[in-house]
């Protein structure tokens, strides 16, 4: 992976890349103002397509089995951008009214199926401790083991990992257990977690009523042949964005003693070059550098803060469609080499 027109090396960053990593904060923080206008609008050019594609997938749900995915897959990239809202309220960045962000966020979340409270605590951890290799670091995160971790487990445990870091796992059963597991049951009993955990409860129980409604009005096939397809879809897109953005190649991980914040934004974040319209489509997460540089930057001045500051092509760890799919084979974190590796060079280099 290049980067600003060199190849990234872990620690061996520049001291112009250290000079330039410290002007970010002070660029970013200028576009952390939410706007209320844009908010508006970003809640209706997503909601209401998702709710008429919804429709249509319900009344023509009898013709074609091949044009009801096709609607899915369609409406599940509006359902991340109606995520990418309740992500957004769960920093507080989306509206300049904290009861007004609760309201949306709890909204979005009767349709996500993510917890809104819950998953915003998980996820803020996950912002304070991205690529810190400490305990509890897959909070928020995909699990990533050390070479010498891995090294340490046990022969079930070595199989276990593996295919937990297999694609169809990953990809595919991992968003749908993600949903329907993580996320429906308290699992975390940190410290500080007794109101997310409650809050976790509530959402279960607004989920039952809201969508058992749904069920005796439509039917339980109905509705099943309509939503649970935008779900899987949307989970598999969520996860595998959420992947690629913090498991390339040369990312950031280290120790607690040795992490450093803006590098973990910087380095540890990758900036997802995708054609406009799939940066639309998955409300610019793909500007992850500059969401974890700051996550009170609303997510409709990411692109804006980026592009206005071309500081930021020469520091972003960019990564085209092409180059994420190679993201599929990083399996562990090589604290010598400083990188994610595979399972071929795993075995080449260790297996002796």
């Amino acid at each position: 992976m290049v980067r600003g027109g060199r190849s990234i090396t872990g620690f061996n960053m520049q001291q112009s890349d250290a000079h330039l990593y410290e002007q970010l904060p002070a660029i970013v923080k200028r576009y952390q103002l939410p706007n209320n206008w844009k908010a508006s609008i970003q809640i209706l050019n997503s909601f209401l397509p998702f709710l008429a594609i919804w429709v249509a997938m319900y009344v023509y749900r009898d013709v074609s089995i091949w044009l009801t995915i096709g609607l899915a897959i369609v409406n599940a990239f509006f359902l991340v951008r109606i995520f990418i809202i309740q992500h957004d309220c769960g920093h507080q960045s989306f509206t300049a009214s904290r009861r007004l962000n609760n309201i949306i966020g709890s909204a979005c979340s009767f349709l996500t199926f993510i917890p809104y409270k819950y998953w915003a605590k998980n996820h803020n951890y996950h912002h304070g401790h991205n690529g810190i290799l400490d305990q509890n670091r897959d909070i928020g995160d995909i699990n990533t083991l050390t070479v010498k971790e891995f090294q340490a487990l046990s022969r079930p445990q070595k199989l276990k990992y593996m295919l937990f870091r297999s694609a169809p796992v990953l990809f595919l059963l991992g968003p749908l257990m993600y949903i329907f597991y993580n996320n429906r049951f308290p699992i975390i009993r940190l410290k500080g977690w007794e109101l997310a955990n409650r809050s976790l409860i509530w959402n279960n129980v607004f989920l039952l009523a809201i969508h058992g409604t749904l069920i005796y009005f439509l039917g339980w096939e109905a509705f099943t042949r309509v939503h649970f397809p935008i779900i899987a879809a949307f989970g598999t897109i969520a996860i595998w964005f959420f992947y690629v953005q913090h498991q390339h190649e040369f990312t950031y991980k280290a120790w607690k003693e040795q992490w450093s914040y803006l590098r973990a934004s910087i380095q540890g974040s990758s900036y997802y070059k995708l054609p406009r319209l799939f940066h639309w489509l998955s409300g610019n997460i793909g500007y992850h550098h500059i969401h974890h540089l700051n996550s009170l930057v609303p997510n409709y001045e990411l692109a804006r803060c980026h592009h206005e500051n071309p500081v930021f092509d020469q520091v972003a760890n960019s990564l085209t469609f092409t180059q994420s799919l190679r993201c599929i084979f990083n399996k562990l974190w090589d604290e010598e080499q400083e990188k994610m590796i595979g399972w071929r060079e795993y075995f080449k280099r260790f297996s002796k």
